[in-house]
């Protein structure tokens, strides 16, 4: 049988926007992957020794770009791929034996002029085993919008990609993406069994859509999710604790197997049942969904093309072109009478 231990372990981001010069904010990033390496110690004696996967908030070292412009951006936040960031964070993974899921900015020496988010997941040997960039975003570029280049570069593979480990079939997604059921779907049908998800979330305890969205993944696709969120934003202008809390483990029925409260937690910690998902994947029964879908119904409309590639592929990232972007999208919509004007 295969079981192990897995946390979302709730952490405080200190936001380098502020920061005097880049320096300053490299400085406050390695400062941050210092506290992760102190952190991620306790959360492995806390588990216990078949602790295997710990998965870390959306961009913990550094916060997100609000005020900073993106070349200034990609300068300060973004981390090169061979960088002492991600060497510190491979040591963490190292030292302590088990798979870590990390989530940060980072360059492309062939997309010199721009930075992706990354969630990357270290094996215990510090060897990277999968590095997926961020594809649904409003304002961070993606790989959608240099869609033939990247291709072209990379594959369809490493668009989505799936490690095969002895813990499972792992993928990762940030943040928001857990809200399109077309991506969660895509890496199921690639195989994943188990989804890190580092987020920033709003704790709203009346109602939190996400939250509900990250049980409906895990149902619909017979997966773990494994979300861990922010416990904090330090001194940023938007309320410290509007992201605070939260993180939770999900099972592949919609059991949320281990919620933490706010500030920073390792309380988000269950056992991760391989064999048992694998069972309930190989019974032919109604709630088989992953051997119940019949994407050919689908095909025809999911061919149309809504946010357009490529949409960065001449000009360089900006705020006031994505929004327009979203507004062109918005009027051929209406256009073709899938979205009804507000008149009407």
């Amino acid at each position: 049988m295969i079981t192990y231990r897995a946390c979302a372990l709730q952490f405080a981001c200190y936001p380098i926007n502020d920061c005097p010069d880049k320096e300053s904010a490299r400085a406050m990033i390695m400062e941050a992957i210092a506290r992760i390496g102190r952190l991620v110690p306790g959360a492995k004696h806390m588990g216990g020794a078949d602790m295997k996967l710990i998965v870390l908030p959306e961009y913990v070292l550094t916060n997100f770009s609000m005020g900073i412009k993106p070349d200034q951006w990609r300068d300060w936040a973004a981390l090169d791929i061979d960088g002492p960031e991600y060497e510190a964070l491979a040591k963490v993974a190292q030292d302590n034996d088990v798979y870590l899921c990390t989530n940060a900015y980072e360059r492309d020496e062939n997309f010199p002029d721009t930075y992706f988010q990354a969630c990357v997941i270290f094996d215990p040997s510090g060897n990277v085993v999968l590095r997926y960039r961020r594809l649904n975003s409003i304002y961070t570029p993606t790989p959608h919008d240099y869609w033939d280049r990247y291709l072209d570069l990379y594959g369809l593979d490493a668009v989505f990609p799936v490690a095969k480990t002895p813990i499972g079939n792992l993928c990762s997604v940030a943040s928001e993406e857990m809200q399109y059921p077309e991506m969660i779907r895509t890496f199921a049908l690639r195989g994943a069994e188990v989804v890190c998800h580092p987020c920033a979330d709003p704790l709203n305890l009346a109602h939190s859509p996400k939250n509900v969205m990250k049980q409906a993944r895990a149902i619909e696709n017979l997966m773990y999710v494994i979300s861990a969120n922010l416990s904090t934003h330090k001194g940023f202008p938007m309320g410290e604790h509007t992201c605070d809390g939260g993180s939770r483990i999900v099972d592949y029925t919609g059991r949320v197997l281990a919620e933490a409260g706010q500030g920073e937690s390792m309380t988000a910690t269950a056992d991760i049942n391989l064999s048992a998902l694998r069972h309930y994947r190989n019974r032919p029964e109604i709630n088989n969904f992953l051997t119940r879908q019949r994407t050919d119904l689908y095909r025809e409309t999911y061919a149309q093309e809504i946010w357009p590639p490529n949409s960065l592929a001449d000009c360089p990232p900006s705020r006031d072109h994505m929004a327009g972007v979203q507004r062109d999208v918005m009027a051929r919509l209406k256009a073709a009478g899938i979205i009804e004007t507000e008149e009407s």
